[in-house]
């Protein structure tokens, strides 16, 4: 985006953050803006691409999600090449649903989610391990993932 935020923008940001399905009257109201230039506001916010896209947050339990873990992972050659070919390979196994990259000992972290100890294991065993340029995997299983669980970013503008 090209001109800096103001604090206008940046409280859209935040209730959308909170809540994305918010009607525009309903936000409206609560930056203090008439619907109008709120909507345009918003508008703007998409179009310039700080919003990338809307989305839900699920129950893991009711959906059956009962394991979820940290994977590290460390490709034998660190080549762009073969970063490329990891990323491409993890992006279709739809038990990752975050990829990271690191600096130090790994190169990958990995956010696996099944739906119990077997299915993870075979993820592992069947899938990842099968994945030519994984070397090194570590996993830790999430105990609790109750304690903070909040997709908001903080606003840092």
């Amino acid at each position: 985006m090209n001109k800096k935020l103001d604090n206008i923008d940046i409280s859209i940001l935040s209730a959308l953050q909170h809540n994305s399905r918010i009607s525009n009257a309903e936000l409206s109201a609560k930056v203090n803006l008439s619907q109008t230039p709120c909507l345009r506001r918003l508008r703007k916010l998409e179009e310039s691409g700080l919003i990338e896209r809307y989305s839900v947050q699920l129950n893991h339990q009711m959906i059956g999600v009962t394991v979820s873990a940290f994977v590290f992972v460390k490709v034998n050659k660190n080549t762009s090449d073969n970063a490329s070919a990891f990323e491409s390979a993890v992006a279709n196994l739809p038990e990752v649903t975050e990829c990271c990259v690191l600096a130090g000992t790994h190169d990958y972290m990995l956010r696996v989610n099944t739906a119990t100890l077997q299915s993870f294991e075979l993820f592992l065993k069947e899938k990842l391990a099968n994945v030519p340029m994984a070397e090194g995997i570590e996993s830790t299983i999430i105990l609790n993932q109750l304690i903070k669980r909040d997709t908001p970013l903080p606003m840092l503008l």
